[in-house]
């Protein structure tokens, strides 16, 4: 079995699911690069929204509101831990999936 390098590297240092495209397999390629943009823009946007609470406390009550209140959004929000372990999951996985050789490409071996 050889594992193709170039596919790993592309998923695990650019962009999960750029392996799989690298190697032909546009479906699971597609897929795994539109969760990993679903998954970033959820995360983008839940911390921008939180973000407004904490940046209108810190200028109107001052930095030790803020990191109060900080703290109590912390606490508050384990939507954010769901993402990045869902994030990690995938990248783990597309990881894995494009050191796999590929069914498609692989010709099999003569004696």
């Amino acid at each position: 079995m050889k594992v193709n390098i170039k596919a790993v590297l592309l998923s695990a240092f650019i962009l999960p699911g750029m392996g799989q495209l690298y190697k032909g397999d546009k479906l699971k390629g597609g897929v795994i690069l539109a969760l990993v943009n679903i998954f970033l823009l959820a995360a983008i946007f839940i911390v921008l929204k939180k973000m407004g609470k904490f940046l209108l406390t810190a200028r109107i009550s001052g930095p030790e509101e803020a990191l109060m209140l900080l703290e109590s959004i912390t606490a508050s929000s384990p939507e954010i831990g769901w993402l990045l372990f869902g994030f990690t999951m995938l990248w783990v996985v597309a990881v894995l999936d494009a050191a796999r050789a590929s069914q498609k490409h692989s010709a099999p071996e003569t004696d």
